[in-house]
């Protein structure tokens, strides 16, 4: 409220921000968690949705977990941003209590699957199984950063919602890198860095569009979700991560 009273004193500092359109942004927050959905049975679905799910030969138990946990998110995401749009807004804080007690079992889930893969020797692509963490666990990071920001700012609506899209924009780019990227000649980690980007460019445009700017929340949340994604693979091509990859696989992964 003092905000505004005091642009409002101020000549041409006003006319900067644009009223929010709430038709407007309710369409746009439903239509990118059904994108994002969408990508994401796509891109797992040869592996998981269409292989079964819980019957999918996964070859690792923790797999299933982790498949099932992180599938509900996403469920729960459209189902939160479906609320939002139908004006259910307690329905929606009273789900969202629940719903923040899966991204610590998520953080904990992608942590073992990543290094349970090092063990098992995975490759994403032409990478070896070293750099091939470096894409999972890195990305977790940005994850948490950002999840972790929007629970802190759950009582601030603007910059909540736009905390809990790009966190999980950084968790659909696992689905973008399973996408057929190799027809066109890229790898899979560039798809998932092309298909990140391409969804963080949208949030960009609406807000350009719509609030004439780009959010707060938007303007450290974005580049550092995209950073986790897109410095994976230099990282993980260092010696000091090889070096830290092995620590992990013998202290670790040898328990798995």
């Amino acid at each position: 409220m003092a905000t505004n009273a005091v642009l409002a004193q101020l000549p041409g500092q006003a006319s900067r921000y644009r009223p929010v359109n709430r038709t407007v942004e309710r369409v746009f927050y439903s239509a990118m968690a059904i994108l994002m959905c969408v990508v994401v049975f796509i891109g797992f679905s040869p592996t998981y949705f269409q292989a079964g799910m819980m019957r999918a030969p996964l070859p690792s138990p923790i797999l299933h977990v982790h498949g099932a946990v992180f599938t509900l998110w996403m469920l729960l995401f459209v189902v939160q941003a479906a609320f939002i749009s139908t004006r259910h807004v307690q329905w929606h804080r009273s789900l969202g209590t629940i719903a923040f007690c899966l991204p610590p079992i998520m953080i904990v889930l992608g942590v073992i699957a990543a290094i349970d893969a090092l063990h098992r020797g995975v490759r994403i692509g032409p990478l070896d199984p070293a750099v091939s963490l470096a894409i999972p666990l890195i990305g977790i990071v940005g994850f948490t950063i950002a999840i972790y920001a929007s629970w802190r700012a759950r009582r601030r609506p603007d910059a909540h919602k736009r905390l809990i899209l790009i966190a999980t924009m950084g968790l659909v780019a696992a689905a973008f890198g399973r996408l057929p990227w190799s027809r066109i000649g890229l790898p899979p980690a560039a798809g998932a860095v092309t298909g990140l980007g391409a969804l963080l460019l949208l949030l960009i445009v609406y807000e350009l569009i719509t609030i004439r700017r780009v959010h707060r929340s938007t303007m450290w949340a974005a580049p550092l979700t995209f950073a986790s994604v897109a410095l994976a693979v230099p990282i993980g091509m260092t010696p000091a991560w090889h070096t830290f990859a092995a620590l992990l696989n013998r202290t670790i992964g040898m328990q798995l």
